[in-house]
């Protein structure tokens, strides 16, 4: 397969069989050998940008099964918006030719716990780099509340407010970045928001900017 012809279709493609491979323990560990290791020593043609949480469980070459090149990888606590993280996404899109950004959420994450947490009327104060992270997450937090008819306080379900903050992070991407946005209307490229769990293994789309339906006639030519 070309990786510089590729589209945001059969780069989603390759990353959900990837995903199969992980999930059911069949992992190929493709291109990770000293011919692969040496082709990208020159240049590199990664077939995704994926920014995800920083959490140790959420390795994106290990749970897709990619190689060397195959991933421009953006992660930080939380997957939360800064303009060093638009950057380096533009960077991916604008110079590197990527077709797709896979946003990825997870169970169990630990920054949306910590918002919970804050959420709370007599929560301690958070270190001051800490809260910058976390306070991202608080709209999710607010509107899952207020959606549910629950006081500050009160027991939410993380997994909800997971996938808020998802959307808000997707959505924050397109409205920080016009070069992205654009590429996206143009049909150049496609941001997939997906949540993983922990325990299956599994990706699961959650949103979906631009297109990701397979053309047939792509798929039997790129496997010419």
């Amino acid at each position: 397969m070309n990786d510089i012809a590729m589209t945001p279709a059969s780069a989603w493609a390759r990353m959900k069989m990837g995903n199969d491979h992980f999930i059911h323990g069949a992992p190929e560990h493709p291109r990770q050998d000293v011919e692969r290791r040496a082709e990208t020593a020159i240049a590199q043609f990664p077939q995704a940008a994926l920014f995800g949480c920083a959490d140790s469980r959420l390795s994106a070459e290990i749970i897709f099964d990619c190689g060397l090149g195959d991933l421009f990888v953006v992660r930080n606590a939380g997957q939360v918006m800064s303009s060093s993280v638009v950057g380096s996404l533009e960077y991916a899109v604008n110079t590197l030719g990527v077709p797709l950004i896979v946003v990825l959420s997870h169970d169990d994450c630990g920054a949306v716990g910590v918002a919970i947490d804050q959420d709370r009327e007599d929560a301690p104060p958070l270190p001051p780099h800490i809260y910058s992270i976390i306070e991202s997450i608080e709209p999710a937090v607010t509107r899952v509340r207020l959606a549910g008819g629950k006081k500050r306080g009160e027991e939410l379900d993380s997994s909800v407010i997971g996938r808020e903050h998802l959307r808000d992070t997707v959505s924050g991407l397109l409205a920080s970045s016009e070069l992205i946005s654009l590429a996206v209307a143009e049909g150049k490229l496609a941001i997939v928001g997906a949540n993983y769990t922990l325990a299956e293994g599994r990706v699961t789309p959650d949103v979906i900017i631009g297109s990701i339906a397979e053309d047939p006639l792509a798929s039997v030519n790129s496997q010419n």
